[in-house]
């Protein structure tokens, strides 16, 4: 193109010379001599605009200098993830990573769930690769991040910034909260200190530090709190505490894990997911607050797992729209949409229709701020929920109760045993708490799934957390220590036969021990 343009120049430039030269051609060289001009008049002018005044350059500087230091602060802290993981899901897993625990369709249209950056492996390897971040929250090497970063991992490698590779052991990991803790053997790390993201509020600075698309490590976004306290958007599990940051920091994929700080370089936030039509960032970045993450994190370290508070209740926001019919002084609180059926809730008179104001005294603005609080508190707590039942004040006392408790697991954890088949699975009695969480029809009778080891025998069958085992081997299922006891005595390579209701439907699943003994898992 270029040498083109340069041959019809010269002709033109020849043509001059010899006076012959095309109207068109005439016309065309001197408007662009008149556009030359007018450039020229244009570039004078704006010489002669007056330089910025030496406040405004301070005043940037300033920021500047001040943003500066707080990258500088962080991103020591700030922890490259890499894992190799098992694919334990379909076509979706294959191009996100890892199982993430919740399917694309099972999101609002738009949201593209928990994103993986680095190089893919390619279908037929067995394994899969992926790439998240992590903070350092401990100068022993306790580093937090997203369970969805490491859902499913064989092997897990830390890169700190001054480009240090640790392994890293799972601690423990927490799916409700989505967040999980590694360690690394090493001392005296850097680490950041813990923020209040109760004190957040919209319009402050925020920085997002991470790897995004698994390639850019240690890098960091400056934006605002958008909002805050933003409701759970997946619908695979209503529990799913809320309470997100929202934040217009770029977080791009790669980034899921990584610390979201304010402007004193405190962690203030695990950033999480993104709201996008393309996958990649679009203004709208979320991560879990502070408030829930030094919580849950605590709780893992401490007793390697989490126990999560529970009522038994459903909760809908109360807004300008519905607030009248309540006779609600105003749109604040979280209405009670249904009770779970022995639940604690139910046992302590709650009921459906009820507007709950208050707890321990303290405003509840909606339900996502409820579940939220009542996510954090220990089981057997004693609380007091403020609530307006027809327009008049009620108090009410409730004993928290805890979710998924009594859970039992079939899996004696090794491979040379003889005494147990290696199902790879977690199992629960059905109580009344579990049945009104899983929504279960009341014919439905046997044991709920808690949890599922990737690249188990239970996983290669397709069987997912919140399944029910009606069936083993052609008998009924009629508690979870009667399964665990029933599998334990089974020979290791027995072959297993289980009914199971799923996505209200019951199919027959065949589990194959022998398939995980032989592969080395």
């Amino acid at each position: 193109m270029y040498s083109t343009m340069s041959t019809k120049t010269n002709r033109l430039v020849d043509a001059l010379r010899r006076g012959v030269v095309p109207a068109l051609a005439v016309t065309a060289i001197v408007v662009g001599v008149g556009a030359w001009a007018h450039y020229t008049d244009v570039h004078a002018a704006s010489a002669a605009v007056s330089p910025i005044d030496d406040s405004s350059v301070s005043a940037l500087e300033s920021l500047d200098n001040a943003v500066e230091a707080v990258a500088a602060r962080v991103t020591p802290t700030v922890v490259n993830v890499s894992v190799t993981a098992r694919p334990t899901g379909g076509e979706e897993d294959a191009q996100n990573g890892p199982q993430q625990g919740i399917q694309p369709g099972q999101l609002p249209p738009g949201l593209q769930q928990f994103f993986f950056g680095g190089p893919q492996a390619p279908q037929q390897n067995p394994l899969e690769h992926a790439v998240g971040s992590g903070v350092i929250i401990s100068p022993d090497g306790y580093i937090l991040t997203n369970n969805h970063v490491v859902n499913g991992a064989v092997n897990i490698q830390v890169t700190l910034d001054d480009r240090r590779v640790f392994p890293a052991k799972l601690v423990g990991a927490d799916k409700l909260t989505d967040l999980a803790v590694l360690k690394i053997d090493a001392s005296h790390l850097p680490f950041i200190g813990w923020g209040n993201s109760a004190n957040l509020h919209p319009g402050q600075t925020v920085l997002a530090f991470g790897s995004p698309f698994g390639y850019f490590r240690f890098s960091v976004t400056r934006g605002i709190v958008s909002a805050l306290n933003r409701p759970n958007p997946f619908t695979d599990d209503p529990r799913k505490p809320g309470g997100f940051i929202q934040t217009d920091a770029a977080i791009n994929p790669g980034n899921s894990g990584g610390p979201l700080v304010n402007a004193r370089g405190e962690l203030v936030g695990i950033n999480t997911f993104i709201i996008s039509n393309s996958g990649s960032f679009a203004g709208a970045g979320f991560a879990i607050p502070s408030q829930i993450a030094k919580a849950i994190s605590q709780q893992i370290i401490e007793h390697g797992s989490v126990h999560h508070g529970y009522l038994g209740i459903t909760l809908n926001d109360v807004t300008p729209q519905n607030s009248s019919f309540f006779n609600l002084p105003d749109a604040s609180g979280a209405i009670v949409s249904q009770v779970a059926p022995s639940s604690p809730a139910s046992g302590a008179g709650l009921k459906q229709g009820d507007v709950i104001r208050t707890l321990n005294g303290e405003r509840i603005d909606d339900g996502s701020a409820l579940q939220v609080a009542i996510s954090e508190m220990a089981p057997g707590a004693s609380i007091k929920l403020g609530v307006l039942r027809d327009g008049k004040q009620v108090s009410i006392p409730v004993v928290i109760g805890e979710y998924h408790k009594n859970a039992e697991v079939a899996d004696n954890g090794g491979g040379s045993s003889t005494h147990g088949a290696r199902l790879g699975l977690a199992v629960t009695d059905l109580s009344p708490d579990v049945r009104g969480q899983l929504n279960l029809p009341d014919q439905v009778h046997g044991v709920a799934v808690e949890d599922v080891k990737p690249g188990s025998p239970a996983d290669e069958a397709g069987i997912a957390p919140g399944d029910v085992i009606l069936q083993l081997d052609r008998k009924p299922v009629e508690s979870a220590q009667q399964f665990a006891s029933a599998v334990h005595t089974m020979p290791a390579n027995q072959d297993v036969l289980l009914l199971v209701w799923s996505h209200g439907g019951a199919t027959y699943r065949v589990l194959q021990p022998s398939t995980a003994a032989q592969s080395g898992d």
